[in-house]
């Protein structure tokens, strides 16, 4: 994608379909007149009162408790630079989706338009009783020293510059953790930091606080070495000024043994990490682009232990591993600030969690076999679900511990419980699937590739490294479609009507021929048949030309799934073809079967049925825990739709006992812990949280999906194919852009998965 591409993309996602990246939803009923009159005038009176006789009410009786305000100048933004407050709000709602999305904290971003440390100050303090906690974002130093020093003295409620503390806290954590694998002991180890703003201070008290030496630290600013004898420093600068005479970076590097970047790119040089002690630690945490380049790194020595800022690279440090689950802990006990305790302890819980294994999920997402503690892993991933539960309480003891928390936990149990319900409002589950493709992309052809939609999802997933896309339809309309939306990729593009693929033509309704010769298909028919693009394009996943399909987006399902079923056919241990749905929910992903394909299938087709979503929940890296839904629970009816239902369940109980399904149930007891617990405590789910919903015909499933769909406004990913030899998906009729994608990587994965089962089959004959 160009760059001017790449700019109209990110500000129509700005803009469109709503300005803005946030908005306020209600959390409460206000359907009737009843609930507006508690909502407002005259109910609202009764709380005002109450927080009137006592002020700590308000976090009973209002958000208060879980609402932080994100606050700056924009006089620091980002590597902007000082482009004033307006023009930080961007950020400032992008650090708002953050907390949402990884702590389910609720946040206003409020930009002030002042540069003067007092008026800033003044401010924050006036507003702050809105608020449960402070997060000040990208103000400049040495100015964000003072203000968050004050604001800490004088409010009541949790305040963090996070630009300072965020990056000190999974830097320190990592550098625990790289100093271990060094063998090598903190208050012993020369550090040199490059770069001596708000970060770079904050980062070396707190190393400081685990133990490092203020005589082994040389800090550098873009002057070189800051000295003792250096005119004008500022006093955060002097703390570290060192009395060593040295002047340089390449200086500095001799025999250092951790190298902490927070500077500029690409200032240091292979000679300088040769220069460094054995085992060398390197933290280039410049952005986009390190102080040296993490391959030029590593090539240069094999005994060095690296960190950089980026995704691309092992050992990122993310400040989203940090700042979510911070002010989680911090409301969560009502504390009245964030201390160095608390920071310490947000440390060593990230320092501990990269030790021990690691979730499948999480092996999934980033496409390794086994991540396990060392140089190449020394931090948790951030797509890591283990930090919300391990991270909130270690800072809330540590609150707690330090005597600043005014609402002490005494359930933690409970509370961890709690905080993994939280993640159900998220969407991680998406972002896990788009980074697993990246790391094996298939090349997929797209079958309706000449309508706007669908070309605009090949070009996401091509430049997004999901899938190497083929373009099949009407040469000339592609081409157009792909000026307009600024596509100017070299990627296949086949118009299986032109007279350019006679020979392909030839030879797939050739192989179509010998097929089904047997079942009045003649070779001339064969031929005429393969000018149809979904005949086409699922005979090239069939002959190896692409790895996987995708169409649907503009004929109706049953249209597209008869070709399909005719070349593609059952996998070797497949009796039925069936679909998925992946309903982003509240409560966290669901997966409804069979959504699209079986009408009114058997007991024994919902055994397979059941069995093969069991096999998709597992490739998202989840543990299905699977209800059979009906009308009644457990035997109440003796009706045969009922009763089949029944059978199955019984079926898998007999032959799959490690399967945690059971039912027959009604979806209200499925999904109410509760309820289930109370009323059925001998069933296999009491007391779990079902995350797969069996359906016993297609209307009843079909109905479902789309209603969640249309009335909580759910994402949904599907349907996904079950049980087919190849991967080939189909979309819903005028599938969204972004269904397109997800679909796109499911299929992806779908290959990866296909082949990585092909080559184990293969080697497992030659043995």
């Amino acid at each position: 994608m160009s760059k001017q591409s790449k700019r109209r993309e990110a500000l129509v996602y700005h803009a469109k379909p709503t300005p803005g990246k946030i908005q306020v939803v209600p959390t409460k009923k206000y359907a009737s007149q009843r609930d507006l009159s508690l909502a407002y005038s005259p109910g609202v009176a009764e709380p005002c009162l109450e927080i009137a006789k006592d002020v700590n009410n308000v976090y009973k009786y209002t958000a208060k408790g879980n609402l932080v305000a994100v606050i700056s100048n924009g006089t620091a933004v980002l590597g902007l630079g000082n482009i004033g407050p307006e023009a930080s709000k961007p950020v400032m709602e992008g650090k708002g989706l953050l907390f949402k999305i990884f702590a389910d904290i609720d946040v206003f971003d409020i930009e002030v338009n002042t540069e003067n440390i007092e008026e800033f100050i003044q401010t924050v303090k006036k507003i702050s009783p809105t608020f449960g906690g402070i997060n000040l974002e990208d103000i400049k130093a040495p100015e964000a020293f003072e203000i968050e020093r004050r604001l800490k003295e004088e409010l009541d409620i949790p305040v963090m510059h996070d630009d300072q503390h965020g990056t000190a806290i999974i830097s320190a954590a990592a550098l625990l953790n790289a100093l271990e694998l060094a063998n090598k002991k903190i208050d012993q180890v020369q550090i040199v930091i490059s770069g001596a703003g708000a970060a770079a201070i904050s980062c070396t008290r707190l190393y400081q606080a685990f133990g490092a030496k203020r005589e082994h630290i040389v800090m550098l600013d873009s002057k070189g070495v800051i000295k003792q004898n250096r005119d004008n420093l500022t006093s955060e600068k002097a703390e570290f000024a060192t009395n060593r005479n040295i002047d340089t970076l390449e200086e500095a590097m001799k025999h250092a043994d951790v190298f902490i970047g927070l500077s500029q790119a690409n200032i240091v040089t292979p000679e300088m990490l040769l220069s460094m002690a054995k085992n060398p630690i390197v933290f280039a945490m410049a952005n986009p682009d390190p102080e040296i380049d993490y391959q030029l790194a590593i090539d240069t020595r094999e005994d060095i232990i690296m960190a950089t800022g980026r995704s691309d690279n092992p050992n990122q440090v993310n400040n989203v591993l940090g700042f979510p689950f911070i002010f989680r802990g911090a409301l969560d006990v009502r504390a009245t600030k964030i201390n160095e305790a608390m920071k310490m302890a947000a440390v060593k819980a990230l320092a501990k969690l990269a030790k021990e294994p690691v979730p499948e999920q999480v092996n999934i997402a980033y496409g390794e076999t086994r991540l396990t503690f060392g140089r190449d892993y020394i931090i948790p991933k951030p797509f890591d679900p283990r930090l919300i539960a391990e991270v909130p309480p270690a800072v809330a003891k540590a609150a707690m511990e330090s005597g600043v928390a005014k609402e002490p936990i005494e359930n933690w149990t409970k509370y961890k419980d709690e905080l993994l319900e939280r993640l159900g409002s998220d969407n991680k589950i998406v972002r896990l699937l788009l980074n697993r493709a990246k790391i094996n992309p298939k090349r997929v052809v797209f079958a309706e590739a000449d309508h706007l939609d669908v070309l605009k999802a090949a070009q996401i997933v091509h430049d997004e490294g999901i899938a190497i896309p083929i373009l099949l339809g009407r040469r000339d309309a592609i081409e157009k479609l792909k000026e307009e939306i600024e596509f100017d990729a070299d990627v296949e593009i086949i118009d299986p009507k032109s007279d350019e693929e006679e020979v392909r033509k030839n030879t797939y309704a050739k192989v179509y021929w010998n097929q089904r010769n047997r079942r009045g298909v003649t070779l001339y028919s064969a031929q005429k048949i393969m000018r149809e693009r979904n005949y086409f394009a699922a005979m090239m996943v069939n002959e190896g030309d692409a790895d996987a399909m995708i169409s649907g987006f503009s004929r109706s399902y049953p249209s597209v799934v008869k070709p399909v079923l005719e070349l593609i056919g059952l996998a070797p241990d497949s009796t039925r073809v069936a679909t998925t749905n992946v309903m982003m929910t509240k409560r966290g992903p669901m997966f409804l079967s069979d959504t699209a394909i079986n009408i009114n299938p058997s007991a024994e087709d919902l055994t397979k049925i059941a069995q093969m979503t069991a096999g998709v929940v597992k490739m998202f890296g989840m543990e299905p825990v699977m209800a059979m839904i009906s009308y009644s629970n457990f035997g109440s009816s003796k009706n045969q739709t009922a009763i089949k239902v029944r059978e199955a369940v019984n079926y898998l109980h007999k032959r799959h006992p490690n399967l945690l399904v059971d039912g027959e149930l009604q979806a209200d007891f499925a999904l109410n812990r509760e309820m289930l617990q109370d009323t059925f405590p001998f069933s296999k789910l009491a007391g779990k949280k079902v995350n797969t919903l069996i359906f016993p015909n297609l209307e009843s499933a079909n109905i479902t999906y789309k209603l969640m769909k249309e009335l909580n406004n759910s994402d949904s990913i599907g349907p996904i194919m079950m049980g087919l030899r190849k991967p080939v998906h189909i979309l819903q009729l005028d599938a969204s852009v972004d269904e397109i994608v997800n679909m796109t990587a499911i299929a992806v994965i779908d290959a990866q998965q296909k082949e990585k089962k092909e080559l184990e089959n293969k080697a497992a004959i030659e043995k």
